[in-house]
């Protein structure tokens, strides 16, 4: 769908217009509570300033949506095949509507408290709630795809967190000998484009799954009810990158500080490896389709990071009311996109 043809078709379908408007509220708050991670550490660590980060997550949001679209979509193909709205496209469009609503009102209940909550757990959460309330039952649910989602859980928690451990272990063994002034500032360089692949991955794992609930919703208002295969436009790319930033500029610090600084002060080095950890296991999760959360990773990866040192340097408090978020999101946001969806069909 060329940007002119969107256009074209949102004028003569309202339906078009709101399915368009929440998907980009959804990204907004994704650029408040999911974005922020990717560029947390570089700039708590004042490897670069606020303003500057936010500009090269953009950039590299986009470069990240453009490439691994082009070589592996399947992160896109496995949100949009996770559930059934069923051969009624209007009833459809009413579900996937209320799924983004419910993923706008927990993201912002999360982001009032500053808490990094994953968009990518809101995102499947809704669509599984919304599918339950059309289908009547779990029959609306893909269980096969539902296994990649727990397999990307499992995934991102142990691989985040030992490859944090192993990769700042990996660092300290290389540089023990090194001068320290000059190590930290080989290291501020070096977690600018640690923060710059974080971003350009959380875009090749977050902006898929978003733009493929777009062109879903796109094809639905079409009264293409099954959508196998779709191309996802550049201008849709563009313009979901420059939300996102526009959602970090906004909002974006507050997850930065708890990020970056709330479960582990973190040196120079440190914060490379953690983010260099994390890039690995999302380039891993990307080529394998697996979709699992930026968020989720990153932090794993600090608390790897944090816990080669000593237990002792992870703020664990922090961390159980984290924990406690993500294990909340599924159950939470899916009830909410089930509520949100069975008053929108009662209307």
């Amino acid at each position: 769908m060329s940007f002119a043809e969107f256009i074209s078709s949102a004028q003569s379908s309202p339906q078009l217009v709101i399915i368009s408007l929440l998907t980009l509220a959804v990204i907004l708050v994704n650029g408040w509570t999911d974005a922020p991670n990717a560029i947390a550490t570089c700039i708590c660590t004042r490897a670069i300033g606020i303003r500057p980060a936010i500009l090269m997550a953009a950039v590299c949001n986009f470069l990240g949506v453009y490439v691994m679209s082009s070589l592996n979509a399947s992160v896109a193909m496995t949100i949009c095949n996770m559930v059934n709205f069923g051969q009624d496209t209007g009833a459809a469009i009413t579900a996937l509507a209320s799924a983004m609503l419910a993923i706008v009102i927990w993201a912002y209940a999360a982001w009032y408290f500053g808490i990094p909550t994953s968009e990518s757990h809101a995102l499947i959460a809704g669509l599984t709630g919304a599918a339950v309330a059309i289908s009547g039952g779990f029959q609306g649910v893909n269980g096969a795809e539902w296994v990649k989602v727990l397999w990307g859980l499992a995934l991102s928690t142990v691989l985040g967190f030992s490859s944090g451990f192993i990769t700042v272990r990996l660092t300290e063994a290389i540089c023990k000998n090194a001068d320290r002034r000059r190590a930290n500032r080989f290291f501020a360089g070096a977690q600018i484009g640690g923060g710059a692949a974080m971003a350009f991955m959380h875009g090749a794992q977050g902006g898929q799954k978003f733009m493929a609930v777009f062109m879903l919703g796109a094809a639905l208002t079409k009264g293409q009810a099954n959508a196998e295969v779709f191309e996802i436009p550049m201008w849709l790319m563009a313009v979901c990158s420059a939300v996102m930033a526009l959602g970090t500029s906004i909002g974006g610090v507050r997850i930065i500080k708890s990020v970056g600084m709330g479960m582990v002060k973190l040196s120079p080095h440190q914060g490379f490896a953690a983010d260099t950890a994390a890039a690995l296991c999302l380039l891993l999760s990307s080529t394998l389709g697996i979709p699992v959360s930026t968020t989720h990773t990153k932090t794993t990866a600090i608390m790897g990071v944090g816990a080669s040192r000593s237990l002792r340097r992870v703020n664990w408090s922090a961390v159980w009311e984290l924990a406690l978020t993500w294990l909340l999101t599924f159950p939470g946001c899916g009830l909410i996109g089930f509520i949100c969806a069975k008053i929108a069909l009662c209307l």
